[in-house]
């Protein structure tokens, strides 16, 4: 058999498969309840506007829309975007907007225009694994900074900063995930982000905000978007229609200074030439006709509810020594087991006990996190979170 290696590219060769991924692919079983994915729940679905939409769109402007379209994006889409954000202190006109198939492409597009071999670039610990695998694609050289309940701790950043300084080097950018944060839940208040941006500027990095969550706020009151108090062009966004809307649409945004969105596109223009023109006139359908705002709040319902049923289950099954975090919105919670425990060597256990989640090892871009884990609450029935958390805490007290 003929040998592939030496034809493959140094990125590649160092490239790992999603663990979240591989690990999901052994609970697929029906029995197994699921708290692995990042799942929007089916029941979310606007199926029925989606249909009548389809068909108003086919019958207005099929000749278009089943066309190729602008690498940028629907034009319409852009012009919902701006006014949608425009609610939120977001001030973006449509030609700051390039819209991207999902959000982890925009993270692709992030690293091919910042990212050489070995470029330096600090990362939340934990942190997404999407954002983890886009720059690791690119041989980035990543930085973690700690974690609290309040987001990336601003004094451990600044020593960080501090000390690459002085060796005269510098990150590229600074990757953030500040509302609801995956895999942690947790959200970064105002004073935090004000202290990130000033950081940012002193030591003259970019910041590169993920945030597709940021619209599913159950409780408390939602801190200003990092975009909104930047005042030097240092912040790019990223969000995305997966959780707001549907994830099968692959539509996702990204925005920013006028110079690096040009960049965006040219990179964008070797991926794939533009978008699904028919899904984004769809979406710019159903922003247009104000079903957006009230798809939102029908999810934030359901998922509340969820979120609730979670927390109590935990509180009442979970033993001693085992804590999580309680997120405002979002979609997810975030364990942490008793120091000596491996989730990677309890997820075995919990499969054989008909239950899964992700190992907390996978958000971490050094490997740590051992005894943590990251558990889903949109996704299953309410029923199936109160049995699923019953049977995890089963393995967790045998395991104890």
């Amino acid at each position: 058999m003929m040998s592939y290696e030496k034809y493959f590219s140094e990125s590649i060769k160092k490239a790992k498969r999603s663990e979240i991924r591989e690990l999901l692919k052994l609970t697929i079983r029906p029995e197994i309840i699921s708290f692995g994915g990042g799942f929007p729940s089916p029941e979310s679905f606007p199926k029925e506007e989606i249909h009548d939409i389809c068909k108003y769109v086919l019958e207005k402007s099929g000749d278009v829309v089943l066309q190729y379209g602008p690498t940028e994006g629907n034009p319409g889409l852009k012009n919902e975007l701006s006014k949608w954000m425009a609610k939120d202190g977001i001030n973006v006109p449509p030609e700051q907007i390039l819209i991207t198939a999902g959000s982890q492409q925009g993270l692709d597009i992030v690293g091919k225009v910042f990212l050489d071999k070995n470029d330096l670039i600090i990362v939340e610990v934990p942190t997404y694994i999407g954002g983890l695998q886009a720059f690791n694609g690119f041989i980035a050289r990543m930085e973690g900074v700690l974690q609290d309940d309040c987001g990336m701790k601003m004094d451990i950043l600044e020593e960080k900063l501090k000390e690459m300084a002085s060796k005269g080097e510098k990150p590229k950018f600074i990757y953030v995930v500040p509302d609801f944060q995956n895999p942690s839940g947790v959200t970064m208040p105002e004073d935090r982000r004000k202290r990130l941006l000033e950081l940012a500027s002193k030591y003259d990095t970019i910041i590169i905000e993920d945030s597709p969550y940021r619209e599913l706020r159950y409780t408390g009151t939602q801190p200003p978007p990092l975009y909104s108090l930047d005042r030097e062009g240092r912040v790019v966004t990223l969000s995305t229609f997966s959780k707001i809307f549907c994830p099968g649409f692959r539509i996702a945004w990204i925005y920013g200074p006028a110079e690096i969105i040009d960049k965006m596109i040219m990179a964008k223009q070797g991926m794939d030439l533009c978008c699904p023109e028919f899904n984004q006139a769809v979406i710019a359908e159903f922003m247009k006709r104000g079903l957006l705002i009230k798809h939102i709040e029908k999810i934030k319902s359901i998922y509340k509810e969820k979120r609730q049923v979670m927390l109590d289950a935990l509180e009442k099954y979970m033993p001693e020594g085992v804590s999580w975090t309680k997120p405002e919105g979002g979609l997810f919670l975030w364990m942490r087991l008793p120091e000596n425990m491996d989730s990677t060597e309890l997820f075995k256990k919990a499969v054989e006990n008909n239950v899964a989640y992700v190992i907390g090892s996978a958000f971490h871009h050094d490997g740590c996190g051992k005894n943590t884990l990251r558990i889903n609450f949109s996704y299953p029935t309410k029923e199936k979170i109160v049995e699923g958390i019953k049977r995890l805490s089963d393995v967790i007290k045998k395991e104890i």
